[in-house]
């Protein structure tokens, strides 16, 4: 009962006078925030200094006992600081694409207007047995369908789950079927493949950034800023140049050819766009993204032999 008292007695005190090693410091702009997150056990190592009552404890057989408390508190200690740690971590290359395609659909809600009401146009579905098809299996995608007439359609960077944007102005005034629209989604498919988007994104410093952490450090938000105004730039302007224009329409004359069907389709549905892009002001910009429909139709024409 006696070592029961005392242990009840001496036990926090001698818990609060461990040395500030045993758990990391914390720097004072962070110490506020910090203490609300200890538990009550770890404020006891603050109370009072050892040194006074070290000697009872160890004339009572009570210091190995105290010992083995001080580890437990520290080491949980040490794990609730790593974790706060890791609250700060930012993504690696392969979380951060999803992210920041879905952070530029929040932020230019108002311009793409994806966010209203429309039936269930079985896109998904249609898409799915398309890249099954071609031969891509357990493809995981997400297809937004914006009301704007500002884009026309678009692959954003991604990872895990690919980011798909198309423009319902685009597709019904051309009056496009399932298979044209899963042919210009392939199309799409095949710019993420190869790298294209993510090519006139990414920068050094953000590739220093990727995985990083900025625990106990500012974070620079330009970084972000700087990100979204390089999204607007390749979907609203700049677009893909004729060099991956034409990578992305050999692909596809390739990989089409097996089925002349689905081909003709293909060829047809650039037809039907450059008659769109020639004839509808609304959409006359199509060429500075995807230039262009009338050179893809050249391309996928067979080449004259001289005899």
């Amino acid at each position: 009962m006696k070592i029961l008292i005392l242990l009840s007695i001496f036990l926090p005190f001698y818990l609060s006078a461990q040395s500030p090693e045993e758990i990391p410091p914390v720097s004072p702009s962070f110490k506020q925030k910090k203490d609300k997150r200890k538990t009550i056990e770890e404020k006891k190592l603050e109370l009072v200094r050892f040194d006074k009552i070290k000697k009872v404890l160890e004339e009572d057989q009570l210091l190995e006992e105290a010992d083995k408390k001080v580890k437990k508190v520290t080491e949980s200690g040490r794990k609730r600081i790593s974790w706060n740690k890791k609250r700060y971590n930012i993504p690696d290359e392969q979380d951060f694409w999803d992210f920041m395609s879905e952070l530029w659909l929040v932020k230019r809600a108002n311009q793409l207007q994806w966010d209203f009401e429309k039936p269930d146009y079985g896109l998904d579905l249609a898409f799915k047995k398309f890249l099954e098809k071609m031969g891509y299996y357990e493809v995981s995608f997400k297809i937004l369908v914006s009301n704007s007439p500002r884009l026309f359609h678009i692959g954003l960077p991604s990872k895990k789950s690919l980011i798909f944007v198309l423009s319902l102005p685009f597709l019904r005034t051309m009056d496009l079927s399932k298979t044209e629209i899963c042919l210009l989604l392939f199309e799409d498919f095949k710019r993420i493949e190869a790298g294209f988007f993510l090519s006139k994104i990414r920068g050094p410093k953000l590739k220093k950034t990727l995985g990083s952490n900025f625990y106990k450090k500012s974070f620079d938000k330009k970084i972000i800023d700087q990100l979204l105004v390089r999204y607007d730039e390749v979907v609203f302007n700049k677009g893909f140049n004729f060099q991956e224009q034409f990578g992305v329409t050999q692909q596809m004359d390739l990989l089409l050819k097996n089925d002349l069907n689905t081909w003709s389709k293909y060829y047809n549905l650039l037809q039907k766009i450059d008659d769109l892009v020639k004839n509808n002001a609304l959409f006359k910009d199509y060429n500075k993204v995807y230039p262009s429909p009338e050179l893809q139709m050249n391309w996928l024409k067979p080449k004259s032999k001289n005899i």
